[in-house]
C-alpha cells in the first residue's frame, strides 16, 4: 500500500536513506531541505522547520500532490558543538530551535491529518549523544534528549487514535559530517563502539520503516537504539 510519506531534512546522510527506503517500498515520499540541491526521484519541498509559515507552506504542497501525511520521520537537525564556557545563547538556542522545537512544529501539523485519518506513525531521529552526552554538544544532547520526553508523551496522548510515536537513538553513522573528522578521530569513536564500525545510513533507514509498518503497529513510545551498543543500558 503506497503511503505518503515525509521525512525531513532529506536531502542527505540519514534522511536521504530513510526516503529511499520508503521510495523502495512503494511509498511516495517527500523530503524537506534547507538548502542545495534536492536529490532526485522525490517531492523535494524547500523549507526551514524553524519557520512556521514555511512549515505550513510545505504541507500544504504535500497534501495537494501526495495526499495527508500518513509516516512523519522528523529527521532534520543541526549541531553548534562548543564547551559551556564558549557556548553563546544563539548557539544553544538556535540548535534547540531546529532540533526539538522545529520537531514540534512538523508533529503538530501532521498530527492533524491523521487525527483525521484515525492512524498514523511517527518517528523521530534523536541520537546516542541524547542518552550518554558528550562534552561540547550540551546544547545538542539536551536537543535530543527533549525528543525522547517529546514522543512518549505523544504516544500517551495520541495512541487511542492509532498513531504511534517512536524515537530512533543512532550511534556514529558513516555520512558526510563524519567523514570530515580527521582519521585519528575517527578510529577514537570507533574503540568505543562493541561493534568496531561505524554504522551505515541504511542501517538506520531500516529501523526507522520497520516502526512505520504494520508489524510494529504495537510498539509506541519506544526509543530503539542503532548505534553498535555504543549506548548499552542508557
Amino acid at each position: 500500500m503506497s503511503r505518503s510519506v515525509l521525512v525531513t531534512g532529506g536531502n542527505r546522510g540519514i534522511g536521504l536513506a530513510v526516503a529511499r527506503a520508503f521510495a523502495d517500498a512503494g511509498d511516495k515520499v517527500a523530503i524537506t531541505y534547507r538548502s542545495g540541491e534536492p536529490p532526485a526521484g522525490f517531492l523535494a519541498v524547500k523549507c526551514d522547520i524553524t519557520e512556521p509559515e514555511q512549515v505550513e507552506q510545505a504541507y500544504k504542497e504535500i497534501e495537494e500532490k501526495h495526499g495527508p501525511v500518513e509516516v512523519l520521520v522528523a529527521n532534520a537537525g543541526i549541531t553548534r558543538d562548543q564547551l559551556l564556557m564558549r557556548m553563546t545563547e544563539e548557539d544553544f538556542s538556535t540548535v534547540l530551535d531546529t532540533n526539538l522545537t522545529g520537531a514540534f512544529r512538523v508533529v503538530k501539523r501532521a498530527n492533524r491529518g491523521m487525527l483525521r485519518a484515525r492512524k498514523g506513525r511517527i518517528v523521530l531521529i534523536s541520537s546516542v549523544v541524547g542518552l550518554l552526552g558528550s562534552a561540547g554538544q550540551a546544547n545538542y544532547a539536551a536537543s535530543k534528549a527533549g525528543l525522547v520526553g517529546f514522543a512518549r508523551s505523544l504516544a500517551r496522548e495520541l495512541g487511542s487514535r492509532n498513531i504511534t510515536v517512536n524515537v530512533v537513538a543512532p550511534g556514529f553513522v558513516d555520512t558526510d559530517m563524519t567523514r570530515a573528522l580527521d582519521e585519528k578521530q575517527r578510529e577514537a569513536y570507533v574503540k568505543q563502539v562493541p561493534l568496531a564500525r561505524y554504522a551505515q545510513p541504511e542501517e538506520i533507514a531500516a529501523s526507522v520503516r520497520f516502526l512505520a509498518s504494520e508489524e510494529a503497529a504495537y510498539i509506541t513510545g519506544a526509543v530503539i537504539p542503532v548505534d553498535g551498543g555504543l549506548g548499552m543500558g542508557h
